[in-house]
């Protein structure tokens, strides 16, 4: 046996040496130096229905076999429950999609992290997708769609067109809502799209005033006014332009006119003290990826914003899409600066211009 003494100078000896540090858990699953650990989940919020479907298909589903972390989906889109979300400090969402027109809007108000270019790659995104707090990587155009068979002698072609009820007569349906209507109103009374902004308000709402008995149905949901032409209940509607790509794919008598379309961004952010924002900003650095996008467009109509998405899209479908050349330079981007600092008058303008007319 050992004596006390050979015990006390085996254990001063071991003392010494220099100490091996153990490895961290999160580098034995498997993550690289550096990484936080990763959630079992993240809750993605989206507007539901077909769109998620192809978000998970293009997007999602590889970040979950890429990270191990599921993702749980969500829905609708709600400005207001975000806001209350961030300044109650509960925020339930890693993700969320807003409103085309908001992307200033949750800047300004502080509701989003900003977007951490270290890790979403957003260098060949279009200038318009380049916000600091909002990551957009696909956009979308508000159109007028037309029975093709309502035209035989061919359709409306601008918002003028639109306007005209005798040469192009039949129900209509808009939006019940400003935002793209002002734009539709100022470019049918001549105004040029490079002109288009700031607003005459004024003058927007008096062409308004002709066109409104004119209209059937003021639609609220992105799907209406696609099944409002299908059923035949309107002959020309105002619309999302990937709510008509579908149909027109499915060879309905449909046609969409890009001329004075008004383009917007579809739109993400990471909500203010929102957990695990290092794995969301690596599930938005997924939707970067052009080939990516140029697939999610091929489902839902909407242009990648990587400038590079395009030419992954398969031939025949990107004269379908906002972004395709000749449909692009038709059209005007809205503009969300301006929405920001007037959306909030313009909607209570809006109401009452509505209520006046019943």
């Amino acid at each position: 046996m050992r004596t006390r003494r050979e015990i006390l100078a085996a254990t001063a000896a071991a003392l010494a040496m220099p100490k091996v540090a153990m490895p961290s858990l999160a580098f034995a699953e498997g993550e690289p130096p550096g990484e936080p650990a990763r959630p079992k989940q993240l809750v993605f919020n989206a507007s539901g229905g077909s769109q998620i479907a192809a978000l998970r298909e293009n997007y999602l589903n590889d970040f979950e076999k890429e990270t191990g972390i599921k993702i749980v989906d969500t829905s609708p889109v709600d400005f207001g429950k975000l806001r209350a979300m961030v300044e109650s400090g509960n925020v339930s969402w890693n993700i969320t999609e807003i409103g085309g027109q908001d992307g200033y809007r949750v800047t300004e108000l502080g509701l989003a992290e900003p977007i951490d270019d270290k890790i979403v790659d957003r260098s060949k995104f279009q200038p318009q997708a380049q916000m600091s707090h909002v990551f957009s990587p696909r956009c979308y155009s508000t159109v007028m769609c037309y029975r093709a068979d309502a035209f035989p002698k061919g359709g409306p072609k601008s918002w003028a067109d639109f306007w005209d009820v005798k040469a192009f007569p039949g129900p209509r349906s808009m939006r019940n809502h400003p935002v793209d209507n002002l734009e539709a109103a100022l470019i049918a009374d001549g105004v040029a799209l490079d002109q288009l902004y700031p607003l005459d308000v004024d003058r927007a709402f008096k062409k308004l005033d002709a066109i409104h008995k004119h209209i059937d149905v003021w639609w609220s949901t992105g799907q209406q006014p696609a099944q409002l032409l299908v059923d035949k209940e309107v002959v020309l509607a105002t619309g999302w332009n990937g709510r008509f790509y579908d149909l027109i794919r499915k060879d309905a008598p449909l046609v969409q006119e890009w001329n004075g379309g008004i383009l917007k961004q579809s739109s993400w952010v990471v909500p203010k003290g929102a957990k695990d924002q290092y794995w969301a900003m690596k599930c938005l650095a997924v939707m970067c990826d052009p080939k990516r996008q140029a697939a999610n467009a091929e489902i839902l109509g909407y242009s990648g914003m990587h400038i590079d998405s395009n030419q992954y899209v398969a031939e025949k479908i990107r004269p379908l899409l906002p972004l395709y050349p000749d449909n692009l330079k038709k059209q005007v981007w809205l503009d969300q600066k301006w929405w920001t600092a007037h959306g909030d008058e313009i909607g209570e303008r809006w109401n009452k211009w509505m209520l006046s007319k019943a």
